[in-house]
């Protein structure tokens, strides 16, 4: 008899056995992307998406960096996506970091003798730098796009974060604002994308997700003057969704001898689907200072 298939499916009603994935701690199925390079890779590069959104997005930094060499993998985070669980909600912002970890181990199975560097974005970015510090001497280095290093000082106020805290008592449930969608990018054209994208989770934020995210916040400025991996920031001085004083905060003080912070006038949370220029300038930054950081290949070392 043929063995039955495996009856999970994605919250879009595919068959995970049909999908690249991976199965996390807690039993859910998470889906997984993978750019692989024709040539043997030089380094494994972990993608993590930011809140609401999918590994989708992050097709072009994939191909780019993979037409170097460059072995890129990623997944939906539990809750987004194409993957399992209550759709944005946690009950641990750990979770996420474990998870990571988790893929990170499966890949540096395949690959042990590869440098391996993160790439994060948003919500993406307070995963890789904790993940980073989870384990410092495993990363090469951390490339952040718009990390969520401190709230947005007009959605975190001292007053708002006791509100959620007392809300998040009551009911965790509770929906808080929308992520507006104009505050992704100066480019329509990206926000219309984003708009339509299906996979976008477009609902409310609720109270105990955003306890989640503050509590993120908070370890990560607790760790931060023990970072001594190597790290990139790029900020946009116009961003509403991620403080540019966490990027701030980060470069000034953590101890580590190899850093770089480059701020984006003018622009807005996305810098990676910002204005043509700004996304040109921001792929070429992270791809550039991954390059710099590779060994040597053994052409170059001949």
């Amino acid at each position: 008899m043929p063995e039955p298939e495996d009856p999970r499916r994605t919250p879009q009603g595919v068959s995970y056995a049909d999908l690249k994935h991976f199965v996390n701690a807690d039993g859910q199925h998470l889906f997984c992307r993978y750019w692989e390079p024709e040539a043997p890779p030089r380094a494994l590069v972990f993608v993590a998406h930011g809140a609401g959104e999918h590994s989708g997005p992050y097709d072009e930094i994939g191909q780019t960096l993979k037409e170097q060499s460059l072995l890129v993998f990623a997944h939906d985070h539990v809750g987004h996506g194409q993957s399992e669980g209550d759709r944005m909600n946690i009950k641990d912002f750990q979770v996420f970091v474990r998870d990571s970890l988790q893929h990170i181990d499966l890949m540096k199975g395949r690959h042990p003798d590869l440098p391996i560097f993160i790439i994060g974005h948003s919500m993406g970015g307070a995963i890789s730098i904790l993940t980073a510090c989870a384990r410092p001497s495993d990363f090469a280095g951390v490339a952040l796009i718009a990390p969520m290093v401190r709230m947005n000082p007009e959605s975190a106020t001292p007053f708002k974060v006791f509100l959620a805290k007392v809300a998040n008592h009551i009911v965790p449930s509770l929906t808080l604002g929308l992520i507006k969608s104009k505050w992704i990018s100066r480019d329509q054209t990206q926000v219309e994308a984003y708009d339509t994208d299906e996979l976008i989770y477009h609902g409310g934020v609720r109270v105990s997700f955003a306890m989640q995210m503050i509590g993120a916040s908070e370890r990560i400025e607790r760790v931060i003057p023990a970072i001594t991996w190597p790290f990139l920031l790029l900020h946009g001085d116009v961003d509403k969704l991620c403080d540019i004083g966490g990027s701030q905060m980060m470069f000034d003080k953590a101890p580590s001898t190899d850093k770089k912070i480059k701020v984006y006038d003018g622009a807005y949370h996305a810098l990676h689907h910002e204005l043509p220029e700004t996304a040109a300038s921001v792929l070429k930054e992270v791809t550039g200072w991954i390059s710099e950081r590779l060994p040597a290949s053994p052409s170059q070392g001949s």
